[in-house]
């Protein structure tokens, strides 16, 4: 999985988003405030169809309606606003169309100055995107590869909101925690992963670990002109990799695992390789 999939589409000629403090909002009225937000705000250099073809298959979606925007057209976000979101739906369903045995994971998790006629506006869009493609909520154990060829099924959508209720094809939030270690350390981050790999619900839901570290106000400050990528993200994925190398999965082991920058490093095909133990598994077993 990709951490802030669609960042790579964040416009720095944007207004900022909702989801920024008035102080941000203020300051961003100087160009290079958002030069500068930009840096800190992009997780990702590929587009969907780029992610998609590396071998990332669950997006990490937040969204937001743009206020003072005549309409219900609604966005993607992380800072500044990035392109439309139904523009990404059809990237991603195009990808799709060519690969009839892929499967991926939409994970709608924030959103920002939304209510009820924004998210019925989303939702309708969902549906129009992927119609028949789209899994209806199931016990997660069922949900295997076989199943989603069988039906057909290609799309799974978890939506963190109410409404998610009243549409078989939104998987309630709950079914996809996503535990924050919110640090800059690497060292705590590896610890909280795996502290929360330990505590992960044994059936029912699926589990994202986020192998990710969160900039503070004070990291950003001292490294203004360096960005997340320069600061962060280059100097620690080594380590973050190392840590998925040995990981194992299955029941309680890992199963999504988000990354920014999941070009970097070998970050997919290092997931992806992870599966090879479960083929193990089964050998010995059999």
């Amino acid at each position: 999985g990709s951490h802030d999939s669609f960042s790579y589409w964040v416009d720095e000629k944007s207004p900022v988003g909702p989801d920024q403090a008035t102080a941000i909002k203020r300051l961003a009225r100087i160009s290079l405030v958002k030069k500068i937000m930009k840096k800190w705000s992009v997780t990702q250099n590929l587009t969907f169809k780029e992610q998609l073809e590396g071998g990332i298959r669950y997006f990490d979606l937040r969204v937001s309606s743009k206020p003072g925007e005549i309409g219900q057209e609604i966005y993607f976000i992380h800072g500044l606003f990035g392109i439309k979101v139904w523009d990404g739906l059809m990237e991603i369903n195009t990808f799709l169309e060519q690969h009839s045995k892929e499967v991926v994971f939409l994970d709608f998790n924030h959103f920002y100055a939304m209510d009820d006629s924004h998210h019925f506006f989303l939702i309708n869009k969902i549906r129009s995107a992927f119609g028949s493609k789209l899994c209806s909520v199931e016990c997660v154990e069922y949900v295997t590869l076989q199943y989603m060829w069988e039906k057909k099924h290609q799309v799974l959508i978890f939506y963190h909101y109410p409404l998610y209720r009243e549409f078989c094809f939104l998987w309630p939030g709950n079914k996809m925690p996503a535990p924050w270690a919110n640090t800059t350390n690497v060292r705590k981050l590896l610890q909280f992963l795996e502290t929360t790999l330990e505590e992960r619900s044994r059936y029912g839901t699926f589990h994202v670990s986020q192998a990710i570290l969160t900039p503070r106000v004070k990291t950003i400050a001292r490294h203004l002109i360096r960005g997340l990528k320069n600061t962060l993200v280059h100097r620690n994925l080594p380590m973050i990799l190392n840590w998925v190398k040995a990981q194992k999965p299955g029941v309680m082991g890992v199963n999504i695992i988000t990354s920014d920058f999941v070009e970097l490093v070998d970050f997919a095909a290092t997931v992806i390789a992870l599966n090879d133990l479960l083929l193990e598994e089964d050998e010995s077993a059999t």
